[in-house]
């Protein structure tokens, strides 16, 4: 069974059990997923999925972050509940230490030495790391493992 197939399957379960948040959270999720469907003409793996929601979290992060500086708590919060859903179907992260040392294996392999390699680092760690840690964890990492 796909991630998008248990996706569908947890929007129906919400429904049926009238959880609202829910139910709205992974409906967005599943209009994103079409969105992407019909723009692309393509059928989502399951690696694509998790870019989707990836970039789904990364923005109700941004969007929570607003409205907590305009003072907006009730908006914060239901962004906030949706990364929450959202993160049940994402791979696990890597804590601090499992990063730093997978980056410096990559360090290591690339040969970097100085900040002008972070570009190195980071295009060998996005692609070994892909959705293990987000590219702002990664980033800041190889920043401070270089410096």
């Amino acid at each position: 069974m796909s991630l998008k197939d248990i996706i569908n399957q947890d929007l129906k379960e919400a429904m049926k059990a009238k959880d609202n948040k829910k139910r709205d959270a992974l409906r967005l999720l599943t209009s994103a997923f079409k969105q992407i469907e019909v723009d692309e003409r393509k059928e989502l793996s399951d690696a694509d999925v998790i870019k989707i929601i990836q970039s789904q979290v990364k923005r109700r992060d941004d969007s929570a972050t607003q409205y907590k500086a305009a003072g907006r708590e009730d908006l914060m919060q239901i962004e906030l509940d949706e990364i929450e859903y959202y993160k049940t179907y994402l791979p696990a992260q890597l804590s601090d230490e499992e990063l730093s040392s997978a980056l410096k294996e990559i360090i290591s392999k690339v040969g970097a030495v100085t900040m002008k390699d972070i570009g190195k680092v980071m295009g060998a760690a996005s692609k070994e790391l892909s959705g293990k840690a987000d590219g702002k964890r990664i980033n800041e990492c190889a920043k401070a493992l270089l410096t």
